[in-house]
């Protein structure tokens, strides 16, 4: 199936690694141009590399988002580089572990900065970008909005907030034809989860009982099947798909734990 993304610039955020890496490399090989913004030059320019390598085109921007000036600096640069913009992948953030115990003001308002509030502004400037061009945003969000996880405060509201904008910006971009959607996450094995899992008391075990838990198949959620369903959702062929909050998944969140049992 052509989704029709061929030389669309399309904005993803964290698109370095993990599930923005996936993302990236998933859009170029349909032809459009991922616009990577990390924090990390390096890393950007390394998936650039292997993007072009692969064939595709790639571009990349290094900013830091928790900085709103960052923001609107980093789409001012892709549209002087390509005068147009397709599409926004919002994806970039971390469970950063700001508790309602262990957190205080400042760690849950630096943590919203890093997880939400780039979320709107990325959008907010690329807005007249995409009313030129009829784009349409994806947002990535995660399971712990809906089913918390504890000690995560700053992260599940963010991921709250996540949700509540995709609803938001579906009705409030309609007149625009920008249509507006997400995709949450549940478990899906990423450097980040990684690193996460390895901190805890008895990791392998700790891994395998999550792993146990998800219905389908009882595996995890790989970083290409969720940046497939991003690519569709971007595409002309989700043409009147707006508003969702779509879970990949494998059935963790909503499936009953029974027959995890």
């Amino acid at each position: 199936m052509d989704l029709e993304l061929r030389d669309k610039v399309i904005i993803v955020t964290g698109g370095a690694k993990g599930i923005g890496k996936g993302i990236a490399k998933v859009l170029a090989s349909e032809g459009a141009i991922p616009v990577i913004i990390g924090r990390n030059e390096a890393d950007n320019l390394e998936t650039v590399a292997e993007i072009e390598k692969e064939g595709g085109k790639a571009f990349q921007v290094a900013a830091e988002l928790s900085r709103p000036e960052a923001c609107e600096k980093a789409v001012k640069v892709i549209l002087d580089t390509f005068g147009r913009i397709e599409g926004v992948v919002n994806n970039a953030g971390v469970n950063d572990g700001v508790g309602l115990e262990n957190g205080s003001y400042e760690k849950f308002v630096q943590s919203l900065h890093s997880n939400l509030i780039h979320y709107y502004l990325i959008v907010h400037h690329a807005l007249p970008a995409l009313k030129k061009s009829k784009g349409a945003i994806l947002n990535i969000g995660s399971k712990t909005a809906e089913t918390g996880q504890g000690g995560t405060s700053a992260y599940a509201a963010a991921n709250g907030g996540r949700n509540a904008l995709t609803r938001e910006w579906a009705v409030e971009l309609l007149p625009y034809g920008i249509r507006v959607n997400a995709i949450i996450v549940a478990e899906c094995y990423t450097p980040l989860y990684e690193k996460w899992i390895r901190t805890l008391p008895n990791p392998e075990e700790k891994l395998a009982s999550i792993i146990s838990k998800i219905p389908l198949e009882n595996r995890m959620t790989t970083a290409d099947e969720i940046a497939n369903i991003t690519a569709f959702l971007l595409s002309a062929r989700s043409s009147h798909t707006t508003g969702q909050l779509i879970h990949v998944d494998g059935g963790y969140v909503h499936l009953d734990r029974a027959i995890s049992e």
